[in-house]
Protein backbone atom coordinates (compact mmCIF):
# COMPACT_ATOMS: atom_id res chain seq x y z
CA UNK A 1 0.00 0.00 0.00
CA UNK A 2 1.53 3.50 -0.93
CA UNK A 3 0.70 5.41 2.02
CA UNK A 4 2.63 8.66 0.67
CA UNK A 5 0.08 8.47 -2.28
CA UNK A 6 -2.59 7.81 -0.20
CA UNK A 7 -1.58 10.62 2.69
CA UNK A 8 -1.10 13.58 -0.47
CA UNK A 9 -4.64 12.45 -1.84
CA UNK A 10 -6.59 12.85 1.28
CA UNK A 11 -4.54 16.11 1.85
CA UNK A 12 -5.10 17.22 -1.63
CA UNK A 13 -9.12 16.74 -0.99
CA UNK A 14 -9.10 18.38 2.37
CA UNK A 15 -7.14 21.30 1.24
CA UNK A 16 -8.55 22.16 -2.18
CA UNK A 17 -12.49 21.37 -1.53
CA UNK A 18 -12.78 21.82 2.31
CA UNK A 19 -10.50 24.23 4.11
CA UNK A 20 -9.43 26.79 1.62
CA UNK A 21 -13.58 27.30 1.23
CA UNK A 22 -13.83 27.40 4.99
CA UNK A 23 -10.98 29.71 5.54
CA UNK A 24 -11.96 32.19 2.41
CA UNK A 25 -15.57 32.01 4.33
CA UNK A 26 -14.04 32.99 7.59
CA UNK A 27 -12.09 35.58 6.43
CA UNK A 28 -15.14 37.28 4.18
CA UNK A 29 -17.23 36.83 7.52
CA UNK A 30 -15.13 38.48 10.03
CA UNK A 31 -13.45 41.10 7.50
CA UNK A 32 -17.64 42.46 6.81
CA UNK A 33 -18.50 42.14 10.92
CA UNK A 34 -15.34 44.00 11.76
CA UNK A 35 -16.06 46.62 8.85
CA UNK A 36 -12.97 45.58 7.47
CA UNK A 37 -10.52 46.52 10.45
CA UNK A 38 -7.11 45.01 8.94
CA UNK A 39 -7.95 48.02 7.14
CA UNK A 40 -9.31 51.19 9.24
CA UNK A 41 -6.51 50.51 12.09
CA UNK A 42 -3.29 50.52 9.50
CA UNK A 43 -2.20 53.03 11.83
CA UNK A 44 -2.61 51.33 15.13
CA UNK A 45 -0.66 48.40 14.16
CA UNK A 46 1.89 50.52 13.57
CA UNK A 47 2.03 52.62 17.21
CA UNK A 48 0.90 49.60 19.43
CA UNK A 49 4.09 47.72 17.61
CA UNK A 50 6.42 49.98 19.82
CA UNK A 51 4.27 49.50 22.83
CA UNK A 52 6.30 48.57 25.64
CA UNK A 53 5.24 45.86 28.68
CA UNK A 54 3.17 46.38 30.99
CA UNK A 55 3.75 44.04 33.28
CA UNK A 56 6.81 43.03 35.26
CA UNK A 57 9.05 39.80 35.52
CA UNK A 58 12.03 39.64 33.28
CA UNK A 59 9.99 36.50 31.40
CA UNK A 60 7.21 38.48 29.96
CA UNK A 61 7.51 39.61 26.39
CA UNK A 62 6.91 42.82 24.35
CA UNK A 63 4.25 42.73 21.90
CA UNK A 64 7.44 43.64 18.79
CA UNK A 65 8.73 40.19 20.28
CA UNK A 66 5.56 38.25 20.23
CA UNK A 67 5.01 39.51 16.52
CA UNK A 68 8.82 38.32 15.40
CA UNK A 69 7.80 34.92 16.87
CA UNK A 70 4.91 34.48 14.98
CA UNK A 71 6.67 36.08 11.95
CA UNK A 72 9.29 33.54 12.23
CA UNK A 73 7.07 30.61 11.94
CA UNK A 74 4.90 32.32 8.98
CA UNK A 75 8.30 33.10 7.33
CA UNK A 76 9.66 29.91 6.11
CA UNK A 77 11.56 28.29 2.96
CA UNK A 78 7.56 28.68 1.47
CA UNK A 79 7.74 32.55 1.17
CA UNK A 80 10.59 31.68 -1.36
CA UNK A 81 9.70 28.05 -2.95
CA UNK A 82 5.86 28.52 -2.26
CA UNK A 83 5.37 31.55 -4.44
CA UNK A 84 7.19 30.38 -7.39
CA UNK A 85 5.70 26.93 -7.25
CA UNK A 86 2.16 28.95 -7.41
CA UNK A 87 3.46 31.07 -10.18
CA UNK A 88 4.74 28.02 -12.17
CA UNK A 89 1.59 26.18 -11.60
CA UNK A 90 -1.13 28.05 -11.60
CA UNK A 91 0.14 31.05 -13.75
CA UNK A 92 1.14 34.65 -12.56
CA UNK A 93 -2.28 35.92 -11.44
CA UNK A 94 -1.79 33.37 -8.62
CA UNK A 95 0.13 36.49 -7.01
CA UNK A 96 -2.91 38.85 -7.66
CA UNK A 97 -5.38 36.56 -5.50
CA UNK A 98 -2.34 35.71 -2.96
CA UNK A 99 -2.92 39.38 -2.05
CA UNK A 100 -6.71 39.56 -1.77
CA UNK A 101 -6.54 36.72 1.02
CA UNK A 102 -3.73 38.39 2.70
CA UNK A 103 -6.27 41.36 3.14
CA UNK A 104 -9.00 39.15 4.28
CA UNK A 105 -7.46 36.59 6.04
CA UNK A 106 -6.10 39.77 8.01
CA UNK A 107 -9.57 39.58 10.00
CA UNK A 108 -9.29 36.29 10.78
CA UNK A 109 -5.73 36.82 12.34
CA UNK A 110 -7.11 39.92 14.33
CA UNK A 111 -9.94 37.49 15.90
CA UNK A 112 -7.59 34.61 16.69
CA UNK A 113 -5.19 36.50 18.17
CA UNK A 114 -7.36 38.82 20.36
CA UNK A 115 -9.30 35.51 21.85
CA UNK A 116 -5.39 34.18 22.19
CA UNK A 117 -4.85 37.61 24.25
CA UNK A 118 -7.87 37.79 26.16
CA UNK A 119 -7.80 33.99 27.69
CA UNK A 120 -4.16 33.73 27.95
CA UNK A 121 -2.97 32.20 31.33
CA UNK A 122 0.02 33.14 33.14
CA UNK A 123 2.59 30.69 34.39
CA UNK A 124 4.74 30.36 37.62
CA UNK A 125 7.92 32.30 35.99
CA UNK A 126 5.93 34.93 34.78
CA UNK A 127 5.33 34.44 31.42
CA UNK A 128 2.28 34.39 29.34
CA UNK A 129 1.18 31.66 27.01
CA UNK A 130 -1.95 30.68 25.34
CA UNK A 131 -3.80 29.77 21.75
CA UNK A 132 -6.58 27.94 20.63
CA UNK A 133 -6.50 25.33 23.29
CA UNK A 134 -6.74 27.64 26.10
CA UNK A 135 -9.76 30.03 24.79
CA UNK A 136 -11.58 26.37 23.64
CA UNK A 137 -11.30 25.12 27.19
CA UNK A 138 -11.72 28.59 28.93
CA UNK A 139 -14.43 30.16 27.00
CA UNK A 140 -16.09 26.90 25.28
CA UNK A 141 -15.94 25.32 28.28
CA UNK A 142 -14.41 22.14 26.17
CA UNK A 143 -10.77 20.81 27.54
CA UNK A 144 -10.57 17.95 26.06
CA UNK A 145 -11.31 19.56 22.40
CA UNK A 146 -8.66 21.93 23.57
CA UNK A 147 -6.33 19.05 24.06
CA UNK A 148 -7.59 17.17 20.66
CA UNK A 149 -6.11 20.70 18.94
CA UNK A 150 -3.02 20.79 20.90
CA UNK A 151 -2.43 17.14 19.76
CA UNK A 152 -2.33 17.83 16.22
CA UNK A 153 -0.58 21.45 16.35
CA UNK A 154 2.61 19.52 18.11
CA UNK A 155 2.24 16.55 15.65
CA UNK A 156 1.88 19.23 12.71
CA UNK A 157 4.69 21.90 13.64
CA UNK A 158 7.28 19.87 16.11
CA UNK A 159 7.45 16.64 14.45
CA UNK A 160 6.15 17.42 10.51
CA UNK A 161 6.85 20.78 9.65
CA UNK A 162 10.21 21.03 11.76
CA UNK A 163 11.69 17.88 9.85
CA UNK A 164 10.69 19.38 6.62
CA UNK A 165 12.47 22.80 7.21
CA UNK A 166 15.48 20.98 8.80
CA UNK A 167 15.48 18.49 4.96
CA UNK A 168 14.81 22.31 2.88
CA UNK A 169 17.98 23.95 4.84
CA UNK A 170 20.07 20.70 4.26
CA UNK A 171 19.00 20.63 0.20
CA UNK A 172 19.35 24.14 -0.38
CA UNK A 173 23.57 23.17 -0.95
CA UNK A 174 22.83 20.78 -3.60
CA UNK A 175 23.68 23.94 -5.60
CA UNK A 176 27.34 24.04 -4.12
CA UNK A 177 27.21 20.02 -3.27
CA UNK A 178 25.56 18.20 -5.44
CA UNK A 179 26.15 14.58 -3.72
CA UNK A 180 24.93 16.55 -0.05
CA UNK A 181 22.58 13.96 0.83
CA UNK A 182 24.97 10.89 0.23
CA UNK A 183 29.02 12.28 1.34
CA UNK A 184 27.65 13.48 4.87
CA UNK A 185 27.29 16.91 4.43
CA UNK A 186 23.52 16.08 5.59
CA UNK A 187 24.09 15.02 8.63
CA UNK A 188 27.16 17.81 8.98
CA UNK A 189 24.32 20.36 8.10
CA UNK A 190 21.44 18.24 11.13
CA UNK A 191 24.12 18.00 13.89
CA UNK A 192 24.49 21.55 13.40
CA UNK A 193 20.59 22.90 13.56
CA UNK A 194 20.32 20.63 16.52
CA UNK A 195 22.99 22.04 18.18
CA UNK A 196 21.66 25.51 17.55
CA UNK A 197 17.65 24.67 18.11
CA UNK A 198 18.57 22.79 21.34
CA UNK A 199 20.98 25.75 22.16
CA UNK A 200 17.64 28.27 21.66
CA UNK A 201 14.19 26.48 22.86
CA UNK A 202 16.34 25.32 26.17
CA UNK A 203 16.51 28.75 27.03
CA UNK A 204 12.65 29.15 27.18
CA UNK A 205 10.20 31.89 25.66
CA UNK A 206 12.47 34.89 26.54
CA UNK A 207 15.54 33.63 24.49
CA UNK A 208 13.22 32.52 21.54
CA UNK A 209 11.50 36.07 21.40
CA UNK A 210 14.99 37.46 21.26
CA UNK A 211 16.67 35.24 18.80
CA UNK A 212 13.59 35.35 16.29
CA UNK A 213 13.28 39.41 17.33
CA UNK A 214 16.91 39.80 15.98
CA UNK A 215 17.26 37.25 13.07
CA UNK A 216 13.22 37.61 11.16
CA UNK A 217 14.24 41.66 10.66
CA UNK A 218 17.78 40.70 9.32
CA UNK A 219 16.62 37.76 7.44
CA UNK A 220 13.54 40.50 6.09
CA UNK A 221 15.32 43.51 5.14
CA UNK A 222 17.89 41.50 3.31
CA UNK A 223 15.71 39.75 1.39
CA UNK A 224 13.12 42.72 0.80
CA UNK A 225 16.61 44.53 -0.19
CA UNK A 226 17.19 42.14 -2.80
CA UNK A 227 14.19 41.96 -4.53
CA UNK A 228 13.79 46.32 -4.31
CA UNK A 229 17.22 46.20 -6.27
CA UNK A 230 16.12 43.27 -8.65
CA UNK A 231 12.52 45.55 -9.09
CA UNK A 232 14.51 48.71 -9.59
CA UNK A 233 17.03 47.93 -11.95
CA UNK A 234 14.36 46.60 -13.91
CA UNK A 235 11.71 49.10 -14.12
CA UNK A 236 11.24 49.13 -17.91
CA UNK A 237 9.69 45.36 -17.17
CA UNK A 238 7.55 46.58 -14.32
CA UNK A 239 4.42 47.28 -17.27
CA UNK A 240 4.80 43.76 -18.41
CA UNK A 241 4.92 42.01 -15.01
CA UNK A 242 1.45 43.96 -13.86
CA UNK A 243 0.33 43.16 -17.80
CA UNK A 244 0.70 39.30 -17.17
CA UNK A 245 -0.21 38.93 -13.14
CA UNK A 246 -3.65 41.01 -13.86
CA UNK A 247 -4.24 39.31 -17.15
CA UNK A 248 -3.84 36.08 -15.84
CA UNK A 249 -5.82 36.99 -12.57
CA UNK A 250 -9.12 37.52 -14.64
CA UNK A 251 -8.64 34.65 -17.31
CA UNK A 252 -11.53 33.38 -16.60
CA UNK A 253 -12.06 30.69 -19.20
CA UNK A 254 -8.61 29.81 -18.42
CA UNK A 255 -9.52 29.45 -14.49
CA UNK A 256 -13.03 27.85 -14.91
CA UNK A 257 -11.47 25.38 -17.26
CA UNK A 258 -9.65 23.75 -14.41
CA UNK A 259 -10.33 25.11 -11.26
CA UNK A 260 -8.37 23.33 -9.17
CA UNK A 261 -5.02 23.87 -10.56
CA UNK A 262 -6.15 27.53 -11.46
CA UNK A 263 -4.64 30.54 -10.64
CA UNK A 264 -7.66 31.71 -8.01
CA UNK A 265 -7.11 28.55 -5.89
CA UNK A 266 -3.18 27.99 -5.69
CA UNK A 267 -3.03 31.96 -5.30
CA UNK A 268 -5.35 31.68 -2.03
CA UNK A 269 -3.98 28.82 -0.94
CA UNK A 270 -0.19 30.23 -1.28
CA UNK A 271 -1.58 33.36 1.06
CA UNK A 272 -3.63 31.44 3.09
CA UNK A 273 -0.88 28.76 4.02
CA UNK A 274 1.83 31.15 4.00
CA UNK A 275 0.30 33.41 6.74
CA UNK A 276 -1.51 31.04 8.21
CA UNK A 277 -4.89 33.10 8.86
CA UNK A 278 -7.16 31.48 10.71
CA UNK A 279 -4.92 27.97 10.60
CA UNK A 280 -4.67 28.66 14.78
CA UNK A 281 -1.00 28.73 14.72
CA UNK A 282 -0.12 32.59 15.28
CA UNK A 283 -2.60 33.05 18.39
CA UNK A 284 0.17 31.06 20.26
CA UNK A 285 2.53 33.36 20.14
CA UNK A 286 -0.06 36.54 19.88
CA UNK A 287 -0.70 34.93 23.65
CA UNK A 288 2.61 35.72 24.96
CA UNK A 289 2.70 39.68 24.80
CA UNK A 290 2.33 41.76 27.54
CA UNK A 291 0.03 44.45 26.16
CA UNK A 292 -2.08 46.82 28.01
CA UNK A 293 -5.87 45.73 25.36
CA UNK A 294 -6.34 42.82 23.61
CA UNK A 295 -7.16 44.11 20.30
CA UNK A 296 -3.96 45.60 20.24
CA UNK A 297 -1.92 42.30 19.51
CA UNK A 298 -4.44 41.22 17.23
CA UNK A 299 -4.12 44.52 15.11
CA UNK A 300 -0.18 43.29 15.69
CA UNK A 301 -0.79 40.04 14.15
CA UNK A 302 -2.96 41.20 11.55
CA UNK A 303 0.29 43.65 10.77
CA UNK A 304 2.29 40.25 10.57
CA UNK A 305 0.11 38.73 8.33
CA UNK A 306 0.77 41.92 5.61
CA UNK A 307 4.34 41.10 6.45
CA UNK A 308 4.54 38.06 5.05
CA UNK A 309 2.07 37.70 2.47
CA UNK A 310 1.95 41.29 0.89
CA UNK A 311 5.91 41.90 1.72
CA UNK A 312 8.13 39.11 1.70
CA UNK A 313 5.99 36.59 -0.93
CA UNK A 314 5.80 39.90 -3.13
CA UNK A 315 9.60 39.98 -3.00
CA UNK A 316 9.33 36.68 -4.31
CA UNK A 317 6.73 37.36 -6.72
CA UNK A 318 8.37 40.34 -8.90
CA UNK A 319 11.95 38.57 -8.64
CA UNK A 320 10.13 36.10 -10.55
CA UNK A 321 8.23 37.94 -12.56
CA UNK A 322 10.99 40.11 -14.02
CA UNK A 323 12.58 36.82 -15.10
CA UNK A 324 9.34 35.56 -16.58
CA UNK A 325 9.36 38.52 -18.73
CA UNK A 326 13.01 38.45 -19.87
CA UNK A 327 13.59 34.71 -20.22
CA UNK A 328 9.93 33.32 -20.41
CA UNK A 329 11.66 29.93 -22.48
CA UNK A 330 13.92 29.23 -19.98
CA UNK A 331 11.73 30.24 -16.74
CA UNK A 332 8.92 28.20 -17.67
CA UNK A 333 10.61 24.91 -17.44
CA UNK A 334 11.63 25.28 -13.94
CA UNK A 335 9.65 25.32 -10.77
CA UNK A 336 10.02 26.16 -6.80
CA UNK A 337 13.60 27.09 -5.24
CA UNK A 338 15.59 26.72 -8.88
CA UNK A 339 13.15 28.46 -10.30
CA UNK A 340 14.10 32.07 -7.24
CA UNK A 341 17.55 30.83 -8.04
CA UNK A 342 17.65 31.43 -11.44
CA UNK A 343 15.66 34.51 -11.43
CA UNK A 344 17.77 36.43 -9.05
CA UNK A 345 20.70 35.30 -10.94
CA UNK A 346 19.37 36.38 -13.73
CA UNK A 347 18.98 39.62 -12.64
CA UNK A 348 22.41 40.01 -10.40
CA UNK A 349 24.21 37.41 -10.59
CA UNK A 350 25.74 34.35 -8.80
CA UNK A 351 25.93 36.06 -5.57
CA UNK A 352 22.02 36.50 -5.76
CA UNK A 353 21.86 32.63 -5.41
CA UNK A 354 24.14 32.86 -2.63
CA UNK A 355 21.54 35.49 -1.32
CA UNK A 356 18.98 33.16 -1.35
CA UNK A 357 20.97 30.34 0.05
CA UNK A 358 21.43 32.45 3.36
CA UNK A 359 17.58 33.63 3.05
CA UNK A 360 16.68 29.96 3.46
CA UNK A 361 18.76 29.04 6.14
CA UNK A 362 17.57 32.22 7.84
CA UNK A 363 14.27 31.56 7.25
CA UNK A 364 14.28 27.69 7.96
CA UNK A 365 15.56 28.03 11.10
CA UNK A 366 13.34 31.56 12.52
CA UNK A 367 10.31 28.79 11.40
CA UNK A 368 11.89 25.71 13.44
CA UNK A 369 12.26 27.96 16.77
CA UNK A 370 8.50 29.81 16.03
CA UNK A 371 6.81 26.13 15.26
CA UNK A 372 8.56 24.82 18.63
CA UNK A 373 7.18 27.42 20.60
CA UNK A 374 3.82 26.78 19.32
CA UNK A 375 4.59 22.95 19.74
CA UNK A 376 5.88 24.46 23.52
CA UNK A 377 2.66 25.94 24.47
CA UNK A 378 0.24 23.27 23.77
CA UNK A 379 2.56 20.52 25.54
CA UNK A 380 2.28 22.31 28.68
CA UNK A 381 -1.17 22.67 28.04
CA UNK A 382 -1.69 18.61 27.96
CA UNK A 383 0.60 18.45 31.37
CA UNK A 384 3.19 20.87 33.23
CA UNK A 385 5.53 18.00 34.18
CA UNK A 386 9.15 19.24 33.78
CA UNK A 387 10.17 15.26 33.05
CA UNK A 388 7.82 15.35 30.24
CA UNK A 389 8.53 18.50 29.18
CA UNK A 390 12.32 17.78 29.14
CA UNK A 391 12.01 14.69 27.01
CA UNK A 392 9.98 16.58 24.66
CA UNK A 393 12.10 19.16 24.04
CA UNK A 394 14.97 16.49 23.57
CA UNK A 395 13.14 14.79 20.65
CA UNK A 396 12.30 17.86 19.00
CA UNK A 397 15.89 18.61 18.62
CA UNK A 398 16.04 15.02 17.46
CA UNK A 399 13.52 14.98 15.06
CA UNK A 400 15.17 18.19 13.63
CA UNK A 401 18.44 15.95 12.78
CA UNK A 402 16.39 13.81 11.31
CA UNK A 403 14.79 15.75 8.70
CA UNK A 404 17.94 16.87 7.60
CA UNK A 405 18.91 13.88 6.64
CA UNK A 406 15.70 12.69 5.51
CA UNK A 407 13.17 13.51 2.93
CA UNK A 408 9.94 13.00 4.75
CA UNK A 409 7.45 12.58 1.97
CA UNK A 410 5.18 10.38 4.43
CA UNK A 411 5.52 12.95 7.20
CA UNK A 412 5.04 15.93 5.51
CA UNK A 413 1.67 14.43 4.18
CA UNK A 414 0.59 13.92 6.96
CA UNK A 415 1.90 17.13 8.81
CA UNK A 416 -0.78 18.66 6.23
CA UNK A 417 -3.46 16.53 6.99
CA UNK A 418 -3.11 17.31 10.90
CA UNK A 419 -2.75 21.14 10.09
CA UNK A 420 -5.76 20.63 7.79
CA UNK A 421 -7.80 19.35 11.15
CA UNK A 422 -6.49 22.01 13.59
CA UNK A 423 -7.48 24.58 11.11
CA UNK A 424 -11.00 23.26 11.27
CA UNK A 425 -10.72 23.05 14.68
CA UNK A 426 -10.03 26.44 15.17
CA UNK A 427 -12.02 28.07 12.69
CA UNK A 428 -15.42 26.68 14.15
CA UNK A 429 -13.97 27.85 17.55
CA UNK A 430 -13.80 31.29 16.10
CA UNK A 431 -17.08 31.49 14.26
CA UNK A 432 -18.61 30.25 17.79
CA UNK A 433 -16.87 32.82 19.82
CA UNK A 434 -16.22 35.80 17.54
CA UNK A 435 -18.87 37.97 18.72
CA UNK A 436 -16.41 38.35 22.44
CA UNK A 437 -13.65 39.82 19.95
CA UNK A 438 -16.30 41.92 18.29
CA UNK A 439 -17.49 43.29 22.09
CA UNK A 440 -13.93 43.92 22.76
CA UNK A 441 -13.15 45.51 19.18
CA UNK A 442 -15.80 47.49 20.16
CA UNK A 443 -14.02 48.70 23.35
CA UNK A 444 -10.40 49.36 21.63
CA UNK A 445 -12.75 51.61 19.06
CA UNK A 446 -14.29 53.13 21.75
CA UNK A 447 -11.72 53.93 23.80
CA UNK A 448 -9.41 55.13 21.12
CA UNK A 449 -12.24 57.55 19.69
CA UNK A 450 -12.47 59.42 23.29
CA UNK A 451 -8.44 59.58 22.40
CA UNK A 452 -7.22 57.37 24.89
CA UNK A 453 -4.50 54.39 24.69
CA UNK A 454 -7.27 51.56 25.47
CA UNK A 455 -6.92 49.42 28.27
CA UNK A 456 -8.88 46.27 28.90
CA UNK A 457 -10.85 44.93 31.88
CA UNK A 458 -12.74 42.04 31.38
CA UNK A 459 -15.28 43.00 33.38
CA UNK A 460 -16.28 45.72 31.26
CA UNK A 461 -17.89 43.32 29.17
CA UNK A 462 -20.94 42.01 29.77
CA UNK A 463 -21.49 37.72 29.87
CA UNK A 464 -17.51 37.20 29.09
CA UNK A 465 -16.35 34.31 29.39
CA UNK A 466 -14.19 34.46 32.72
CA UNK A 467 -10.59 35.29 32.35
CA UNK A 468 -7.55 34.83 34.05
CA UNK A 469 -5.61 37.58 32.96
CA UNK A 470 -7.43 41.05 32.59
CA UNK A 471 -8.58 41.71 36.14
CA UNK A 472 -6.46 44.52 36.96
CA UNK A 473 -3.84 43.90 39.76
CA UNK A 474 -1.81 47.13 40.50
CA UNK A 475 1.39 44.62 42.34
CA UNK A 476 1.80 43.23 39.10
CA UNK A 477 2.25 46.19 36.53
CA UNK A 478 5.49 47.87 35.50
CA UNK A 479 5.23 51.37 37.07
CA UNK A 480 6.89 53.62 34.20
CA UNK A 481 5.39 56.83 32.76
CA UNK A 482 2.97 56.17 29.92
CA UNK A 483 1.93 53.18 31.23
CA UNK A 484 -1.78 52.58 30.16
CA UNK A 485 -2.53 50.57 32.91
CA UNK A 486 -0.93 52.51 35.39
CA UNK A 487 -2.96 55.22 34.19
CA UNK A 488 -6.61 53.67 34.20
CA UNK A 489 -5.66 52.77 38.18
CA UNK A 490 -4.98 56.48 39.10
CA UNK A 491 -8.02 57.39 37.20
CA UNK A 492 -10.45 55.01 38.92
CA UNK A 493 -8.99 55.81 42.11
CA UNK A 494 -9.66 59.77 41.69
CA UNK A 495 -13.09 59.05 40.57
CA UNK A 496 -15.91 60.17 42.79
CA UNK A 497 -17.91 57.11 43.81
CA UNK A 498 -21.39 57.24 41.99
Amino acid sequence: MDWVQITGDISGFMYTYILVILLVFVGLYFSIRTGFVQIRFIKDMFTNLTEKKHTKGDKTISSFQAMMVSTASRVGTGNIAGVATAIATGGPGAIFWMWVMAIFGASSAFIESTLAQTWKVKGKDGSYRGGPAYYIEQALGQRWLGVVFAVLLILCFAFGFNGLQAFNTASSLEYYIPEYATNGTAIAVGLVLAVMTAFVIFGGAKRISIITSVIVPIMALVYISLAVFTTVANLQELPAVFGFIFASAFDFQSIFGGFAGSCVMLGIKRGLFSNEAGMGSAPNAAATASVSHPAKQGLIQSLSVYIDTLVLCTCSAMMVMVFYVQDPALATTLNGIPLVQMAVNNSVGTVGIHVITFGIWAFAFSSIIGNYFYAEGNFLFITKNRVALFVFRVVCVIIVFWGACNSFDLAWNLADIFMGFMAMVNLVAILILGKWALKILDDYSAQRKEGKDPVFVADTVPGLPVTQCWHIDAEDLVDQPGNPVMEFIEESAAAPAE
